[in-house]
């Protein structure tokens, strides 16, 4: 568990070029220059180094520097800024949770549930206030959310998602919407109503992580790119290796998400589950009539096999959602941003939809994987005896999320007790991921029984019994 050797073939080459430009329409749009900061070359000291230049790593700086700008602190980063999760999501920048209140209650009482969905609403207030404050234009947009019942079938699920709300006391935070309420602001085929908030908005993430990077910079932080860690260790003095040198600092915060379990003593800590999205070319005057959805809200339906819409600023629609099979080992490689069958999968659901975009022109599709913890918490960690943190554990709710954990990481650092630090998730340990073949196993027959389930529910139109085994093992 504690070799720190590298799972072989799991890294870039880092000196092999690419066009970055290509990883995300995000990064295409952003209008940064995304040629490569320089790598690390020789031997460094630092008060605190960060593993990834992602939203937590680079919130994590930002704070940090913005408390005590004395500090040397130092990012490292595989490929570029925001080459990860944070510059390929779904443009969401919502409140809530990966895990439910539900779950939330269960482990850690009614109280703490409460606060921490309460956080989920500063956050994202944060994310707006932050970006404006420091320049950077992440095209912050407060539109709110839709959860969508698509057909009778999820009829349940919506009534489930709002009575827990009023039940944690947030009726003043969500509202039910019947299909003629839901109609007046987008018209959706089959939907029969949605659960609505106002605590949800939508950004440009590649504008978001570049313009992070740069703030970083103004503020004294400095930012390696193409600089992949291959090991880290704490034993007197937390330092980790990269191919060209090595750094040491006071303390190391590991914020690579899905990425970290390249390193094989992490290999187990997160499950790489790839999420994919499609783009359709922007969308005339006239079928956006048609549609309406004149806020930009975020949008998603119930479905067990997540689905996950936005409208971005130049008119287009986005279409995200799993399917991509997990593959043997948790390899994170290029080739499986793609994948054919679930890119088509995405296109036909988003003209079930909107069935006016019957002939749309999709003009781009991309993917990439998210950290799913094994018991779906996620956690922010600093264990001041080997100076080591981490933060993760997402599971596709990491735009807001994030801002949280570097706010979080930047009190654990500066021994500073906060509300933040008072979170459940703040020095907990998930269970480690099964060994394979059985993590193969069991999560490729919750994959496919999920999608049978769905299938099944929009088949008969009846809802998901919750009993089979596969949603089980999905419960959070």
């Amino acid at each position: 568990m504690d070799d720190p050797r590298l799972i072989e073939g799991d890294w870039p080459d880092p000196r092999a070029a690419r066009d970055y430009r290509g990883v995300s329409y995000w990064l295409e749009s952003c209008g940064d220059d995304l040629t490569p900061r320089p790598s690390l070359e020789g031997t460094l000291d630092a008060d605190v180094a960060i593993v990834g230049a992602g939203y937590t790593g680079l919130w994590t700086a930002f704070y940090l520097l913005r408390a005590e700008p004395s500090l040397r602190v130092v990012v490292l980063e595989a490929e570029i800024a925001g080459f990860g999760a944070s510059g390929r999501n779904g443009a969401w920048c919502d409140s809530g949770l990966n895990v439910s209140l539900g779950l939330m209650e269960k482990k850690f009482g009614f109280e703490q549930a409460r606060a921490a969905h309460q956080l989920t609403f500063e956050a994202v207030d944060e994310v707006g206030r932050a970006t404006a404050e420091a320049g950077i234009d992440a095209g912050f947009h407060k539109g709110g959310e839709l959860a969508v019942a698509r057909g009778r079938q999820q009829l349940p699920s919506l009534d489930h998602l709002y009575q827990e709300y009023v039940r944690f006391g947030f009726e003043d935070r969500y509202r039910l919407l019947d299909r003629d309420q839901l109609n007046d602001r987008l018209h959706i085929a089959d939907a029969l109503g949605a659960v609505n908030t106002d605590e949800c908005a939508v950004i440009h993430p590649g504008r978001l992580a570049r313009g992070l990077a740069r703030a970083v910079e103004r503020l004294g932080g400095t930012i390696f790119e193409r600089t992949p860690v291959l090991e880290y260790r704490a034993n007197d003095l937390p330092r980790v290796r990269t191919p060209g040198g090595e750094v040491r600092a006071r303390y190391l915060v590991l914020a690579g998400e899905a990425y970290l379990t390249r390193m094989s003593r992490l290999h187990r800590a997160l499950l790489p589950v790839y999420s994919l999205i499609v783009l359709t070319e922007p969308l005339d005057e006239a079928t956006w009539r048609q549609i309406g959805w004149q806020n930009r809200e975020c949008v998603q339906s119930f479905r067990l096999s997540i689905d996950y819409l936005s409208k971005t600023e130049d008119g287009r629609i986005l279409f995200g959602g799993r399917g991509a099979p997990y593959r043997f080992g948790s390899p994170i490689r290029d080739a499986y941003d793609r994948h054919a069958p679930t890119h088509e999968m995405l296109r036909n659901m988003c003209r079930e939809w909107f069935p006016m975009l019957k002939d749309v022109r999709f003009t781009h599709a991309w993917g990439g994987p998210l950290g799913i913890p094994r018991d779906w918490m996620p956690t922010m960690s600093l264990d001041r005896r080997s100076g080591v943190g981490r933060a993760g554990g997402y599971t596709g709710h990491g735009v807001a999320m994030t801002n949280m954990a570097g706010r979080t990481m930047t009190d654990l650092i500066l021994e500073r007790r906060s509300a933040l630090t008072e979170m459940p998730w703040v020095g907990h340990r998930s269970p480690s991921w099964e060994p394979e073949p059985f993590r193969w196993i069991g999560v490729r027959f919750t994959q496919e029984g999920l999608r049978l389930v769905d299938a099944r529910a929009e088949r008969t139109g009846e809802p998901p019994s919750g009993r089979t085994l596969p949603e089980l093992i999905a419960r959070h």
